[in-house]
This record gives structure tokens, sequence and C-alpha cells, in this order.
């Protein structure tokens, strides 16, 4: 049996990106039962994807009960609600065989791994009240996107003149706006730039001068985007809302990384049971993103354990 039920999660403070704000975040939990077991996994529908709550669930109901991982390649796209019945068909497995999910997966044990913490989208001053509260933390991800972002950028430097820095951009920017902005990024100490053009519009990027590397996010999904950014990214960011689930976001590492691409690993807004098996993915990365649950009021039972700016993988309590 497979059900679907959305569930609702407000947000520590307002989150806000190039895109919008939101003030609560809004998933959709996957169950599937076989035998008396249950495996469970969570998405979220992204409006940038054309996806929507009502959509993904019709997607996520459309799949026999019976749908193994393999099956689900042919069955759902790649996106958020293939994502959802993927971890919960690998969390069922690792339930009913008493394994662990990495041990399916034959990788070796996961461990704490550094994570970025982001810092909303705001006016300058907010920015940098907001950079020196979390100072401590080993790294800030701040979200920028407008024509006016220099003054972001030096507030952000100015109220954590210690943390690394990487920039988002979520395709805020022109070419032109990148380019002027590129050399104060290598100034300021950025160590990565996020998705800087819209994806319909980076093929501007070749040829552009990228002194700090640049990561593809909205422009990369799964293993097939990967011949569109050549020339183009440094980085690849691997999302589980965006590949379809944990099975391709494994197989996207090992190609990415067999191509010349860093790796890094995010999430969209989203609870401790959608970071889950993203830790997996997550295993030597560059770039750790998984900070969603950070952002919550309130988590799943048994959640993610945050230490010293690391995400630790989950107990079998929560997931796999």
């Amino acid at each position: 049996m497979i059900s679907v039920t959305a569930d609702t999660f407000k947000l520590a403070e307002v989150f806000t990106i190039s895109r919008g704000s939101r003030t609560e975040a809004k998933v959709l939990t996957v169950r599937i039962t076989r035998g008396g077991v249950t495996g469970w996994g969570e998405c979220v529908p992204y409006a940038r994807y054309g996806e929507s709550l009502e959509s993904v669930t019709a997607q996520i109901e459309s799949v026999p009960a019976g749908i193994t991982r393999a099956g689900l390649y042919a069955a759902l796209p790649p996106g958020a609600a293939r994502n959802a019945v993927d971890c919960a068909l690998w969390d069922l497995e690792a339930k009913t065989a008493g394994k662990r999910a990495w041990q399916i997966a034959g990788l070796p044990a996961p461990r704490p791994e550094t994570t970025c913490y982001t810092l909303s989208l705001a006016e300058p001053e907010a920015m940098k009240a907001s950079a020196a509260r979390n100072a401590h933390r080993p790294i800030l991800k701040i979200k920028l996107g407008t024509p006016d972002d220099m003054a972001r950028l030096e507030a952000v430097r100015a109220g954590a003149p210690k943390a690394k820095i990487v920039v988002d951009a979520n395709e805020g920017w022109t070419a032109e706006i990148y380019t002027e902005l590129a050399p104060h990024l290598k100034r300021l100490g950025v160590a990565m730039v996020e998705q800087p053009l819209p994806a319909i519009d980076d093929e501007a990027l070749i040829g552009l001068v990228r002194p700090v590397p640049v990561c593809a996010d909205e422009s990369c999904h799964d293993r097939a985007s990967l011949a569109h950014l050549r020339g183009k990214y440094d980085i690849v960011n691997i999302k589980l809302d965006k590949t379809g689930g944990l099975t391709e976001a494994l197989a996207l590492r090992a190609q990415a990384l067999a191509e010349g691409y860093g790796v890094m690993v995010g999430c969209m807004v989203g609870s401790s049971l959608a970071m889950a098996p993203a830790t997996l993915v997550a295993q030597g990365a560059a770039y750790v993103d998984l900070d969603g649950p950070l952002l919550l009021a309130q988590d799943r039972e048994n959640p993610l354990q945050y230490a010293d700016g690391m995400v630790y993988p989950p107990e079998p309590a929560l997931w796999g």
C-alpha cells in the first residue's frame, strides 16, 4: 500500500530568496507498507519546476502498489514525486532486511559532514546582523539575486569576518551583473557562487571569467543535465527533489565526479526526513547544504542531530 499525506512545518522566521518569501514548509510524506513493514520518504514540490502539492500527489497516487526502485524510472520523471517514493522504498528495504540503507547501497558507514547555514535575503543591515549572530558557524550561505547585491556582500562579510561564505543568486543575476560582481566575490573571500544566471540563459557563462567556482543548481537535475553544463560550471548541486530520489542522486554524484565536477549536496526547505537520505550522497562532498531542519520551528520526531556546524547521519528510527 502507498499513501501520501500533506504536512506543514512552520519556519522559525521568514525565509526569503530572490523568487519570494515563505513562513512555512509544505511537504508531502509518502508511506509504503508491505508485509507489515512501513518505509517512508518526504518531498518538497517546487513551483519553479512546475510542481504543486496537488500535481505531485497525483503523480504519487498513479504509482502501482508493487512498484520497485528500478520500475520508478519508467513510472515517474525526475522530481519530487519520484524522490519521496524512491526514498520510502529505500527505507522499506532497509527495515525489511534488517540493514542500514548505506549497507544496501554498498557505501561505507556515513560520518558527520560540515553543513552550510543559510542566511535569508534581506536588507544589508539585517543580513549583517544575521551574519553576526551566526558568525560562529563554519560556512554561511547567503541568498542574493538582486541588481544591488554589492552592499549585501559587504555587510555579510563585515558581520562574519572569519566565516567561509558561499553565495546563492537563485538565477537572479544577468551576465552583466555577474561580471560586475565577480571580482568582488573573490575580494570578499567568497568560496563559490551558485546559479548566478537563469538556467535558460546560462550559455552566457561560457567564456566569462570565473574568479571563484560556479555551481549549477537549477541547471542540474539528473545525469542527463551534465551534457549541457560543460564550460559553464565547476560544481553541481545535487538535490534529491531534483534527481527524483536517492538512487539517481548517487548515480549523478558518481558521474559528475568522473567528469571532473565538484559536488555540492543541497536541499529544499524540509524536515529531517527529507535530509536523511541526502546525508549518504553528501559524504565527501565539496559543499554540503543540508540545513533545512535548522530553519524550522519544529521538526520530525527522532530528528537529525546538528552540532558544531555539522550534520550527523540519521538513526534508524528516522530513516534508513
